[in-house]
């Protein structure tokens, strides 16, 4: 049977370590003879690089429905030229960002809607949603710590801000069990590829999925396809209860474009 596509999302604040995981998480795939993209949101294509340093680095009285606005175009355009080709072929796709993103920063932190933010994400995704993301907690003081560059926009942001972030995000995670997994991203390099590898293991090589099957798959959505919640991929286990927390009725995701210059670093998004 040939291999399927797999679409895997990473996630959390400022300074977890994405970056860092996401090139381990690539080396793993490639080893069992996978091919491997890797991107990242904004920025994934010439279109996302430009709206990144737009959003990163434009205009400080850039509002928040602006900034919602030019995430999503950038994700319109991220999967209709990336995402969904990668997927269609076989591929690994590994996101740094994705809806969750928007969801936590935008539609929680922003105070625009997480509902509303995700409503919009869904249209401007055609309902594609990861298979599994790892969301890499960390208190964002310490997030702040490890930063070595100058701030961008959204890192110069309160204290609150990025609580709000976190906590928002624990509640996706909360919500959705089966497909985002919490990762304690605290620890070494090393310690926490090794959650991350547990649940690779577990997912496509013990469990009762291998990647080389469909349930793995995320079905690349057609063209006319309606942006609702039966487009998205089904979770190899059933359904399970939402959180009473209200807002939590939809299936989010965020994603990114080619990982840039801080990939080399030990620390990084």
């Amino acid at each position: 049977m040939a291999a399927r596509g797999v679409f895997i999302t990473f996630e959390g604040g400022d300074g977890s370590g994405k970056s860092t995981q996401i090139q381990s998480v690539r080396d793993w795939f490639e080893s069992r003879g996978r091919e491997v993209i890797v991107t990242r949101e904004p920025g994934g294509t010439e279109l996302g690089t430009e709206i990144r340093r737009l959003v990163q680095n434009g205009p400080e009285d850039v509002d928040a429905r602006t900034e919602a606005l030019l995430y999503a175009a950038d994700r319109a355009y991220h999967v209709a030229t990336v995402i969904a080709p990668a997927l269609e072929r076989g591929a690994v796709v590994l996101g740094d960002r994705y809806i969750d993103s928007s969801l936590a920063y935008q539609g929680a932190a922003r105070s625009l809607g997480v509902d509303e933010i995700a409503s919009l994400s869904a249209w401007a995704t055609r309902g594609l949603y990861p298979s599994l993301t790892f969301l890499l907690d960390l208190p964002p003081e310490v997030g702040a710590r490890r930063r070595t560059d100058a701030p961008d926009r959204m890192e110069r942001e309160s204290m609150d801000f990025h609580e709000r972030v976190r906590h928002e995000y624990l509640r996706l995670a909360d919500a959705e069990p089966d497909r985002i997994v919490v990762i304690d991203a605290v620890g070494t390099v090393d310690e926490v590829f090794s959650e991350i590898r547990g649940v690779l293991v577990e997912r496509f090589e013990g469990g009762s999925v291998t990647i080389d099957e469909a349930d793995d798959a995320v079905p690349v959505p057609a063209e006319e396809a309606p942006a609702s919640s039966s487009d998205a991929t089904e979770a190899p286990e059933k359904p399970r209860e939402k959180s009473a927390d209200k807002g939590s009725a939809r299936k989010p995701a965020t994603m990114v474009g080619a990982l840039g210059e801080s990939q080399g670093a030990l620390w990084d998004e």
